[in-house]
């Protein structure tokens, strides 16, 4: 399911609620619903890596998405890294994102912009592109992480995550994702997950994908001031919905930080810190994830460096 997307112009949104993650069951348990608001983290993504409204719409997706598949896993410190490589101009798209509700992510090309579509959307599938690969990598916090790739459906991530878990999960799933903007900033960012358990027959996730289909476009109705329990009630709730009452908070957090990125330069050995050292008198270390800047002096690297060959 593809999915929604749009460029809204207008006035101001109303006030958005903190991000949450909200769970659920559905069909007398035989359905399994994950839902997620993901709005604040998504405008923190688009302010820091100074995205277009495209790349907004297409790393938007792919940060609830990924929120949404780490949603099932167990243990506190477990994790998703959902990456798209695909043939657009936007390159790959990098999401992490844990359990405990944390989600930071980036693309290749920020900046830039496509034409929209015939139906005045913007054009995630030309900017992702339509072949490549997603990857999904689930470290469940021990042993070996789980890597599972699959090749691209449509390059508008709902589809191709929900043929991810069908096809490489054997899990039959419907995804439905939303990015809403104005000129200036997100006005709403979701994502809803709906999974068959086992003992449910094949047919209901036909079903699920045509009411989410009928429902009309998701981050709009969230835009609007729609309360996500209630488009969920819209769409599920003749068919036993139960929600957990117990919200996950969500955000946009990086753990980088002085000691990673000195840990990170270690690995460069002392050769290439002695050029920098001759070359660049110092260091300018950028986190892909955050776009945080980290500066080091000519006297910090050469502490660097006599601490390494201490240790030797």
């Amino acid at each position: 399911m593809k999915g929604a997307s749009g460029s809204a112009q207008g006035q101001s949104p109303p006030p958005s609620p903190s991000d949450y993650l909200i769970r659920g069951t559905a069909a007398e348990g035989k359905i399994r619903v994950v839902s997620v608001v993901s709005t604040q983290a998504v405008r923190e993504a688009r302010e820091r890596h100074k995205l277009s409204y495209v790349a907004t719409v297409a790393l938007g997706r792919a940060m609830s998405a990924a929120l949404l598949l780490a949603a099932d896993l167990k243990e506190p410190q477990a994790r998703v890294s959902l990456q798209i490589r695909g043939d657009g101009p936007l390159g790959g798209i990098h999401v992490d994102a844990g359990v405990d509700g944390t989600v930071r992510g980036y693309v290749s090309n920020p900046a830039i912009e496509l034409p929209l579509t015939p139906e005045s959307k913007l054009d995630v599938g030309q900017a992702v592109g339509r072949y490549g690969y997603l990857h999904i990598v689930r470290d469940l916090g021990y042993g070996q992480p789980y890597t599972s790739t699959v090749e691209l459906v449509s390059g508008e991530v709902g589809d191709d995550v929900s043929y991810y878990l069908t096809s490489s999960e054997q899990i039959p799933s419907a995804v439905l994702l939303g990015v809403n903007l104005d000129s200036q900033r997100v006005r709403a960012a979701a994502g809803v997950l709906v999974q068959l358990l086992p003992g449910a027959p094949a047919s209901l996730i036909s079903e699920m994908e045509a009411r989410l289909t009928q429902v009309g476009e998701f981050s709009p109705r969230l835009a609007r001031g729609e309360g996500l329990r209630e488009l969920l009630e819209i769409w599920l709730g003749d068919l036993d919905l139960t929600l957990v009452p117990e919200r996950l908070p969500v955000r946009f957090h990086c753990p980088c930080n002085s000691e990673r990125v000195k840990g990170a330069l270690r690995l460069l050995g002392r050769d290439e810190l002695m050029d920098m050292i001759q070359t660049d008198k110092g260091a300018e270390v950028v986190c892909q994830f955050c776009n945080k800047v980290y500066y080091f002096s000519e006297d910090e690297l050469r502490s660097l460096v006599a601490e390494m060959s201490a240790s030797q």
